[in-house]
């Protein structure tokens, strides 16, 4: 548990520090939106929406993958844009 997350969440990824974006940030889906957590400052600010039926996340270098139901989204973090 990290301020407040459940890191063992399908639904929760953290950033690893030095592995390309976002590094030390923790990236969830809440209410059909993507958010990154900042854990310094303790703000969120959304990524991206309408990801109804998200089943997990997953975060590799810059990309996030985001598994729904019937389809697989992933988010550049580097360009902040679907890829």
């Amino acid at each position: 548990m990290m301020d407040g997350f459940d890191l063992d969440s399908a639904l929760v990824c953290e950033g690893i520090i030095g592995d390309g974006c976002g590094g030390g940030r923790i990236f969830f889906v809440e209410d059909e939106k993507l958010f990154a957590y900042d854990p310094t400052t303790k703000e969120s600010i959304e990524l991206l929406g309408d990801l109804k039926d998200a089943v997990s996340i997953r975060k590799n270098a810059c990309i996030i993958s985001i598994e729904l139901v019937k389809e697989t989204i992933k988010f550049d973090l580097s360009t902040l844009s679907k890829v």
